[in-house]
């Protein structure tokens, strides 16, 4: 079965290069030109991968992110403007595991979906449950427990929080994560890997502003503590 792929976007010369370079590598690949549609046919048939344009008639891309993490875990990779910081930001805080900045050359863009996928079926693969304390990380059923209680997250933030349960108490610079995630030597911009992590603190600490389990360590990155 071939992997299935969305994209949304609303320019008609974009959203077509696009899908032809995804069909290219044997995607099989939908394409839509608006958030409502996209929202349809993912609670009809979810995809493998959604790439999905900020800019959107209607819902805007990010609305439209926020309400597909709502409801499933399906890899997010987001189009926004090379000088619009504040829409990669608002796109990583609403759910999304990825961007690419326009303009973008189809083999980067082909390529960062390749790692969204291998990341995946990577996380997949584990020998088992991961342990650290209070949390538990299952990824065969992407899923997370903390103190009994499961834990709804995005596939990257999924990504970096099993990175960091592979080895408690190590700490893990930002380039080491990001190469995880973009499952590639460049690592683009770093500052990603921070909204990731806050991210993942609003939904596993008892007090994000003050977190014990994500720790910073001035300097080198962050580590996972026993809790």
């Amino acid at each position: 079965m071939s992997t299935r792929i969305l994209v949304v976007d609303d320019e008609p010369a974009l959203r077509d290069a696009v899908s032809y370079s995804l069909r290219s590598e044997g995607y099989d690949v939908t394409a839509v030109a608006d958030g409502e549609a996209a929202l349809a046919l993912v609670e009809s048939d979810p995809p493998d991968v959604v790439v999905l344009d900020v800019m959107l008639p209607g819902l805007s891309g990010v609305e439209v992110c926020r309400r597909l993490r709502d409801v499933g875990d399906v890899p997010i990779l987001m189009l926004t403007a090379r000088d619009a910081e504040v829409d990669r930001v608002m796109g990583l805080e609403a759910g999304a595991d990825d961007y690419v900045t326009k303009p973008f050359s189809m083999a980067e863009l082909v390529s960062r979906v390749r790692a969204i996928l291998r990341r995946r079926e990577l996380d997949r693969s584990g020998l088992g449950a991961l342990t650290v304390g209070d949390l538990i990380l299952d990824p065969q059923r992407h899923r997370v427990e903390v103190a009994g209680e499961s834990v709804d997250v995005t596939p990257s933030e999924f990504t970096v929080l099993a990175l960091l349960a592979s080895a408690p108490d190590r700490v893990f610079s930002r380039r080491e994560i990001m190469q995880r995630l973009w499952d590639s030597q460049y690592v683009g911009d770093q500052r990603a890997c921070d909204v990731h992590i806050s991210n993942l603190r609003r939904k596993l600490e008892r007090d994000p502003t003050n977190p014990e389990r994500l720790v910073t360590v001035r300097g080198a990155g962050y580590k996972l503590a026993a809790l």
